[in-house]
């Protein structure tokens, strides 16, 4: 498999790396960054792995998985022989609200 970061993604990774690094410092986030390297890895071996987030399956979208990592989510979907990276945030976010968000934006 392939794996991309969209531009959404980029983003999120920056301001995710920016927010640890100032609230917790630099070994924190070299850590985290670890651990999001790793489960990047596992998803292109593996990327029906991940599992449909709950926000996204209530409302009957199924095409978008969901990887845990570390305090970290990595939302992603599978299309073809490629796996596309749609958003990367800290587990605790409201996804809901980080949705309708890059929808206005957009």
């Amino acid at each position: 498999m392939k794996v991309v970061f969209l531009k959404s993604a980029e983003t999120d990774l920056k301001n995710l790396r920016r927010y640890i690094v100032k609230n917790f410092g630099l070994d924190v986030w070299l850590t985290s960054y670890g651990r999001l390297k790793d489960s990047v890895a596992m998803m292109k071996d593996h990327p029906q792995a991940g599992r449909i987030p709950p926000e996204l399956e209530s409302l009957n979208i199924a095409q978008y998985r969901q990887i845990i990592s570390g305090m970290n989510r990595i939302i992603y979907e599978q299309r073809g022989d490629t796996v596309y990276i749609h958003i990367v945030c800290d587990s605790r976010r409201d996804l809901q609200g980080l949705l309708m968000q890059r929808i206005v934006n957009s």
